[in-house]
């Protein structure tokens, strides 16, 4: 039953994240003049051992569309940039990235693109307050960011917090 929960809800959830990530993408031209020139190119995400007690995520591979936006490969292709990444437990790297964190990667392919990638990752910010501003008016907004705020900070303050116990306890 997991297993045909995760078939109808990864490709929905999928959908909604290149949306989102073109959202990102768009709102700086700078982002898509990098990337309209590896139009056709993918870049592909392998999730390295991942919980056995997890399902399988749909295949993470993205190609490069001629607008410079990105479009999410349903079906295994061949990638241009591979990105691998150890996920023996996704909820603590969910929390690296939220704390702005980057972990390990092995990275193969295409050093061109491999470098505009970088660029984005480090350049791209999801300009959060004005989105909740177009939905909701100013006043909800400003209180709905300053939420989300405290809820960042509270997060990495527990990473450090983990991070440093987990420091503590290797060191004996």
């Amino acid at each position: 039953m997991l297993q045909n929960l995760n078939a109808l809800l990864a490709p929905a959830l999928m959908d909604r994240l290149v949306l989102v990530v073109n959202h990102v993408i768009s709102a700086e031209p700078q982002a898509v003049q990098r990337l309209q020139p590896h139009r056709g190119r993918v870049l592909r995400l392998e999730l390295m051992q991942l919980p056995r007690l997890l399902p399988a995520p749909p295949p993470l591979a993205f190609m490069v569309t001629p607008a410079g936006l990105v479009e999410w490969c349903r079906d295994p292709v061949d990638a241009d940039l591979r990105v691998r990444l150890d996920a023996p437990n996704p909820a603590a790297l969910a929390l690296q990235a939220l704390t702005g964190q980057m972990p390990p990667l092995v990275i193969e392919g295409d050093v061109q693109l491999a470098s505009d990638v970088d660029w984005l990752l480090k350049n791209l910010r999801w300009d959060v307050a004005d989105d909740l501003e177009r939905l909701f008016g100013p006043t909800v907004a400003h209180e709905l960011h300053r939420l989300g705020s405290s809820l960042a900070r509270a997060l990495r303050g527990a990473m450090q917090g983990a991070g440093a116990a987990a420091g503590r306890v290797r060191s004996r």
